[in-house]
């Protein structure tokens, strides 16, 4: 590991001894010296492949930054780009800003040269390296949504579902109810115009459904029944059958009742962590307001 690392600083040292001795980076370029911007940039990846042997993860975004900077000067600007997501992936392991900021500046160039798609992929590992690390939901909500429009600007209206997907699910969990309804049954309808993915908006009615107790019931009860116009086999499923005990045992304000039904709900079709934290959100208006209706 050590000898990895000694070796990388030789090359970085060998690096900089190449461009200072080339009278500068655009003198190199025009008076025959652009052989060694590249000996100089071949230096900067052969070292930072080399920290990576040794785990030296910053040392190695580094050495990709200054190869990523070289080739942007050079007009390279596929080969900058893919040295910004190199660096990016280094310092994910010990700087998390330095990550977005390497990604972010990939995504420039891509958005420049009308890479819509290059530059959604990486809006959206931007918005997992966020939630990978529970810094910010807004952020990772922001990239999503950023990714979302950039796909379906290229037609790829598949990838753009699953981002505008992380967006409701978010949206939800920071409170912005009608961000995330309007989401979700978006994305019902759509998955409706396919044989394929028809069975799928029984998951997001469920979820625009849960969306609305959150904010008022009998907004949830006109809802479902749009749903069940557009889908009429929602009204057969299990999910179906629970907002409507919810809404009944909302009404009775029973929390016990309220309680079971989810339970059973359960027993059969495990709850992930959104579900119960919105079905837990729903139960505290009951408890805190009595009166609702």
């Amino acid at each position: 590991m050590a000898d990895n690392e000694q070796k990388a600083l030789q090359l970085i040292a060998e690096a900089e001894k190449k461009l200072s001795s080339s009278k500068g980076f655009f003198g190199a370029l025009f008076s025959g010296g652009g052989s060694k911007v590249e000996d100089a940039v071949e230096c900067y990846q052969r070292a930072a492949n080399l920290f990576k042997m040794a785990k030296k993860w910053s040392q190695a975004g580094n050495a990709f930054c200054e190869a990523a900077a070289l080739h942007a000067k050079a007009g390279s600007r596929h080969d900058a780009a893919t040295n910004y997501v190199d660096a990016s992936v280094c310092f994910k392991k010990t700087d998390i800003d330095e990550a977005v900021n390497c990604l972010l500046k990939a995504i420039e160039i891509y958005t420049d040269m009308g890479r819509f798609t290059m530059a959604a992929k990486h809006h959206q590992n931007i918005a997992e390296l966020y939630e990978s690390e529970a810094m910010s939901l807004e952020r990772a909500l922001q990239h999503y949504e950023q990714a979302a429009d950039y796909f379906r600007g290229e037609e790829s209206n598949s990838s753009a579902n699953k981002c505008l997907l992380k967006v409701a699910q978010y949206a939800a969990q920071l409170e912005n109810y009608e961000q995330a309804i309007q989401i979700y049954q978006d994305v019902a309808a759509s998955s409706l115009e396919s044989s394929l993915l028809k069975y799928s908006a029984k998951e997001y009615f469920f979820r625009a459904a849960l969306c609305h107790l959150c904010v008022d019931v009998l907004n949830a009860q006109h809802a479902l029944e749009r749903y069940t116009e557009m889908y009429p086999a929602f009204q057969d499923s299990r999910e179906y059958k629970l907002i409507k005990t919810l809404i009944e045992h909302l009404e009775e304000q029973n929390v016990d009742a309220f309680t079971d039904a989810v339970k059973d709900y359960d027993s059969i079709s495990r709850l992930d962590q959104w579900y119960t934290m919105i079905l837990l959100r729903i139960k505290k208006q009951l408890n805190d307001n009595p009166d609702l209706r």
